[in-house]
C-alpha cells in the first residue's frame, strides 16, 4: 500500500508540474509579444538565480569540484535550449514547441551512447527511430526545414548535450551548483546579446539579439508569473523523481505536451492538423519507450 502511495504522489506531483509548466510557456507567449525571447530568457532565469542563491547562502554547498569547464558547458547548453524552445514559443504554436522540447530523452539516449558508452538496447533503438519519424510528421520538409524546425529540434538536442553533461557532473558537483551553472549562464548570457544587439544588423539570427524593453503594467504579471510558474514546475518534478521510478514520471511528464495543446488553443494557436498530430503520437510513444527501457 506504501508503495502505491509513493507512486500516486510522484505521478500527482509530475502532473502538476506539466500543467505548470504549460501555464509558464503561455506566459512566455504572452510576454513576448512585448519583448524580445531573449529578454523572456533572462527573466525566466534572474528568478531562479535569487532563489538558488538563497538556498546556498541558508546551507552552503558541499562538493569536490574540478569540473568547471563541463559545469560551464552544461549552463551554456541549457542556456542556448531555452532561448530556441523560447523563441519558438513566439512564433509557433504552443503544444508544438513543447513537443519538439519534449524530444530530448530521445537524443539523451543517443548522447549517452557516444559520451558515456551506456548501452542502447534494440527496443531502445526502435523508440530513437520512432522519435525521428516523429520529428519528420511536425516539420514535413518537403522543401527543407524552417527556421523553427531547426531550432526546435536544436531545443532538444541542446538540452539533450546538458542533460547529459548533468549526469557526471553529479558525481563532482551540488546539485544546485549544477542549476546555478544553467540559471547564471541564462541571465548573464542574455544581458551580453542585449548589449551588443545595437552593433549587430543580422535578420536571420533575430533569436540571439533583441532590444532590452522595460517591462510595463501588465507585462509585470507576465514576466512574474512566468517565473514563479516555472521555479515551482522544476519544484514539483523534483518532488516526483524523489517519490517514485524515474521511468514512470518520465512516462508521466509527456502530459506536459496535451496540457501545452490545449493551453495553446486557449491563447488563439489552431489544432494540429491530422500529420503533425501523428508526429506528436509518435515522439510521446518514443519518449515513454526510453523512458521504460531505463
Amino acid at each position: 500500500m506504501k508503495h502505491v502511495n509513493e507512486l500516486n504522489a510522484g505521478v500527482k506531483y509530475m502532473l502538476l508540474s506539466s500543467f505548470l509548466f504549460a501555464l509558464m510557456g503561455a506566459f512566455a507567449k504572452l510576454a513576448s509579444e512585448h519583448m524580445s525571447s531573449l529578454e523572456v530568457v533572462f527573466f525566466r532565469n534572474v528568478f531562479g538565480v535569487v532563489l538558488i542563491g538563497l538556498a546556498i547562502y541558508k546551507s552552503p554547498m558541499k562538493h569536490r569540484g574540478g569540473k568547471p569547464f563541463l559545469l560551464f558547458f552544461r549552463g551554456f547548453m541549457g542556456f542556448s535550449a531555452l532561448l530556441a524552445y523560447f523563441y519558438n514559443i513566439a512564433n509557433i504554436p504552443l503544444g508544438d514547441a513543447a513537443t519538439f522540447s519534449k524530444t530530448a530523452p530521445i537524443f539523451t539516449a543517443i548522447f549517452a551512447w557516444i559520451f558515456l558508452h551506456e548501452k542502447i538496447t534494440f527496443k531502445g533503438w526502435i523508440a530513437v527511430f520512432i522519435g525521428f519519424l516523429g520529428i519528420l510528421f511536425i516539420t514535413q520538409p518537403t522543401g527543407g526545414f524552417s527556421k523553427y524546425d531547426l531550432l526546435g529540434i536544436f531545443s532538444g538536442v541542446g538540452a539533450a548535450l546538458a542533460y547529459t553533461s548533468v549526469r557526471e557532473l553529479r558525481k563532482y558537483y551540488d546539485t544546485r551548483a549544477i542549476v546555478m551553472s544553467f540559471m547564471l549562464v541564462g541571465t548573464v548570457g542574455p544581458l551580453i546579446l542585449l548589449l551588443i544587439s545595437p552593433y549587430v544588423y543580422m535578420p536571420s539570427l533575430d533569436f540571439m539579439f533583441g532590444e532590452f524593453i522595460m517591462p510595463e503594467g501588465i507585462v509585470w504579471l507576465y514576466v512574474a508569473g512566468m517565473g514563479i510558474l516555472a521555479t515551482l514546475s522544476q519544484y514539483y518534478m523534483t518532488k516526483a523523481y524523489g517519490e517514485t521510478k524515474a521511468a514512470i514520471v518520465g512516462v508521466v511528464s509527456y502530459t506536459n505536451i496535451i496540457f501545452a495543446i490545449f493551453v495553446g488553443v486557449a491563447l488563439g494557436d489552431a489544432w494540429p492538423d491530422m500529420i503533425v498530430a501523428c508526429g506528436i503520437v509518435l515522439i510521446i510513444f518514443a519518449g515513454i519507450m526510453v523512458a521504460r527501457a531505463k
